[in-house]
C-alpha cells in the first residue's frame, strides 16, 4: 500500500485554498449549489465520471482503478449553518448569516485532495472508489435522500467511509472506534393545553406552564433512574415557549428538544418512559398533552472488522498520529443511515479548534487538512487492496 503522505502534503496548498474558498461562500442545505458546482469542476478536471444534482445538489463521481476489485464509498457532507460568523478571518463568510461552523468546508476540501491522489495513483488501485459529495447533513435529511438517489447502488460499495475534523482534539489525534461511535438523535415537541386565565385569578385557569416546568424537571430523571449507568443517554429540553403577557396564564405552552441513545433497547426505555411522565405531569395539573417525536438520525455505528483495517492503515501511514479506539459522542451525525445499508468506518480527525463546533467562532487548525488527507486515501487503498475480487 502506498503511504499518501508527501502527496497530501505536497498538495496541502490545493487543499487549504479549496477549504478557505468553501469558508468564505457557505450554503446551507440543498442549496448548495455553488459548492457542488466547485466539486464537480474540479473531479471533472481529474478525467471522472461525474454526476451532478444527485437528491438536488449532490454530486458523486466514479474513479476506476487500474486493477480488479470491489467499491469503496467515500462520503464527504458539504453543508453549512445558519449562523452570523464571528472569526474575523480573511476568509470569513461572504454571505451574511450563514458559517461553516462544523468543518464541513474542510471536508469538501479533503475530499477533492484525497480524488486528487488516487486518480494520480490509479493505476495501482484495485477496484472502484465512488466519492459522495452529500448535502443537507446538518438534521435536513441529506444522507437519506441521498440513499433513495440510488448512491448505494451500480456500482454497490463493499464498504463505505466518512471522516470529521473535530476541534476539541488535536492534529494528530484520530478517533476510530469500533461498533457505537456517535448517537442517534430523536426530537421532540411535547403541546400542552391548559385553560388561559388572569395571572392574579390562577384558581381560575389550568396553568400550561405550571405544568410544563414539572415535566422539563421529571425528564430529567429518565437517565438518572431509568437507564443503566453503563450506558449513556442524554434527554434535554432545549426551548419552552408559552404565553405573550405577563398579565396572562397561558392556555398552551410548547416545550422542544432532544434524545440522544446508542442503543434501540435505551432508546426504548427513553421513549416509554418520556411518554408516561409528560401525560402524568399533565394529567396532573389538568392539562391535556400532545407528544411528537421524530428520529434524525439512528446510532452511527462502525463495522468492527472494517475499522480494525482502517485503524491499521492509518497507523502506518501516519506514524506519529495517536490513534484512539474507544472515543465516543453524544453528537450525532447522517453518516449513520450509510452505514445501516453499508459496513464501514467514520473516523474523526483533531484539529485543534479553539471553539466548539456550531459556535460562530468556530476554526480549525488547517495542519489537520493534510493528517485527514492521508487517512481517507490510505483507508480506501486498503481497503480497496483487501476486498473480493482484488489482484
Amino acid at each position: 500500500m502506498e503511504n499518501f503522505y508527501a502527496a497530501a502534503k505536497a498538495l496541502a496548498p490545493y487543499t487549504v485554498q479549496l477549504r478557505r474558498d468553501f469558508h468564505a461562500h457557505p450554503e446551507i442545505g440543498f442549496q448548495e449549489v455553488r459548492t457542488a458546482g466547485v466539486v464537480a469542476r474540479e473531479l471533472t478536471g481529474l478525467g471522472l465520471e461525474v454526476m451532478t444534482g444527485v437528491a438536488k445538489t449532490g454530486v458523486v463521481a466514479i474513479l476506476d482503478g487500474g486493477k480488479s476489485g470491489a467499491t469503496i464509498l467515500a462520503r464527504f457532507d458539504m453543508d453549512a449553518l445558519p449562523i452570523v460568523e464571528q472569526t474575523g478571518a480573511d476568509y470569513a463568510s461572504k454571505n451574511p448569516g450563514i458559517m461553516h461552523a462544523c468543518g464541513h468546508d474542510a471536508h469538501v476540501a479533503i475530499g477533492l485532495t484525497v480524488a486528487k491522489i488516487l486518480t494520480e495513483n490509479r493505476e495501482r488501485l484495485h477496484g472502484k472508489v465512488k466519492f459522495i459529495f452529500q448535502p443537507a447533513e446538518e438534521g435536513l435529511g441529506g444522507a437519506k435522500a441521498m440513499i433513495s438517489a440510488g448512491i448505494l447502488n451500480d456500482p454497490q460499495p463493499v464498504a463505505s467511509l466518512g471522516l470529521h475534523v473535530w476541534s476539541e482534539k488535536p492534529v494528530g489525534w484520530i478517533g476510530i472506534p469500533a461498533g457505537p461511535m456517535m448517537a442517534g438523535h430523536d426530537k421532540f415537541v411535547i403541546r400542552l393545553t391548559g385553560k388561559g386565565g388572569h395571572g392574579a385569578m390562577p384558581h381560575q385557569a389550568i396553568d400550561s406552564v405550571l405544568a410544563g416546568s414539572n415535566i422539563v424537571v421529571a425528564l430529567q430523571q429518565i437517565v438518572s433512574r431509568n437507564v443503566s449507568p453503563l450506558e449513556s443517554a442524554v434527554v434535554s429540553v432545549t426551548q419552552f415557549q408559552a404565553g405573550e403577557a405577563l398579565t396572562i396564564i397561558s392556555q398552551t405552552a410548547e416545550l422542544k428538544g432532544t434524545i440522544r441513545t446508542f442503543s434501540a433497547e435505551t432508546r426504548k426505555i427513553i421513549h416509554e418512559r418520556f411518554t408516561t411522565i409528560v401525560h402524568g405531569c399533565a394529567g396532573a395539573y389538568g392539562c391535556a398533552a400532545e407528544i411528537e417525536i421524530k428520529q434524525v438520525t439512528p446510532a452511527l455505528i462502525n463495522d468492527n472488522l472494517i475499522s480494525d483495517v482502517v485503524a491499521d492503515a492509518i497507523s502506518s501511514a501516519l506514524t506519529d498520529s495517536h490513534l484512539d479506539r474507544h472515543y465516543q459522542t453524544m453528537a450525532s451525525e447522517d453518516m449513520a443511515y450509510i452505514l445501516e445499508k453499508i459496513p464501514g468506518c467514520f473516523f474523526f480527525v483533531g484539529a485543534s479548534g479553539k471553539y466548539p463546533h456550531h459556535h460562530p467562532k468556530f476554526d480549525i487548525s488547517e495542519d489537520a487538512l493534510v493528517v485527514a488527507s492521508t487517512a481517507m486515501a490510505s483507508a480506501i487503498s486498503k481497503l480497496l487492496s483487501l476486498s473480493p475480487g482484488s489482484k
